[in-house]
């Protein structure tokens, strides 16, 4: 049940959202092949330049009128609570451009029981409202690959209160193996802590041709490796 508290706010605040969908399995980092709900929010504050969801931000390519749709939080939650998947990845996009209704979201899908994975490229402080026990944030900063000035991706302040929450794990998109050194770098400087190593692509071939290319040094390094499940299962289909 959602609670009146709760549910006042939901009724008039919205999220504009590009797609949601699901049951899926979640396709990157810790959670890998788990059950799950995707909902992607639109809007991304960086263009980079092997972006995968572009129909969230690129206005060269895609109308985003067309693309995007503003849906009220309690709709939302009705449609995520009316199926089983325990966890409920919110995505993008970047969804902390839009976190001042998150709480919203959040709170009475956590009072049933689910768990939230909330995808964030880094660059945006949290609010604290969302730093609560069943909240985790799969933080992607981005590197030099993505082909953007790195005052742009690399946001100290915001890297730094993530990597200090304990809500937090960081996962690299990698294309070869110099991205790795760029990753040594940051996860020295912020100590970050849970780090994963995720090749670049959205065909089969270039996913296992990267994570066979990194995953020695990958090892070496201690840290973990992340295919894209949903890549190899089902390629650049949208919505899986």
């Amino acid at each position: 049940m959602i609670s009146a508290t709760v549910h006042a706010p939901a009724l008039s605040a919205t999220l504009l959202i590009a797609e949601h969908f699901g049951p899926t399995l979640q396709g990157e980092g810790p959670s890998i092949g788990q059950p799950a709900l995707f909902i992607r929010l639109s809007r991304c504050n960086l263009s980079c330049s092997w972006c995968d969801t572009p129909y969230t931000w690129d206005t060269s390519r895609f109308n985003l009128r067309e693309h995007s749709q503003r849906v009220p939080i309690a709709e939302l939650v009705a449609w995520t609570l009316d199926r089983p998947a325990p966890l409920i990845v919110i995505s993008g996009g970047e969804p902390l451009l839009q976190q001042r209704h998150l709480p919203t979201l959040a709170e009475p899908l956590l009072h049933a029981g689910r768990r939230l994975e909330i995808e964030t490229n880094g660059t945006v402080t949290p609010d604290p409202a969302l730093l609560v026990d069943g909240v985790r944030f799969n933080v992607s900063p981005k590197l030099g690959n993505a082909h953007l000035p790195a005052d742009q991706r690399i946001i100290p302040d915001a890297l730094e209160a993530l990597s200090a929450s304990g809500h937090a794990v960081f996962k690299f998109v990698a294309r070869d193996v110099a991205d790795l050194d760029e990753i040594a770098e940051l996860t020295e400087r912020f100590a970050m802590k849970h780090v994963w190593v995720m090749p670049e692509g959205v065909t089969t071939e270039h996913v296992l041709g990267r994570a066979r290319m990194l995953a020695d040094e990958a090892i070496a390094r201690g840290w973990s490796l992340s295919l894209r499940l949903h890549v190899l299962l089902w390629g650049d289909e949208r919505g899986r």
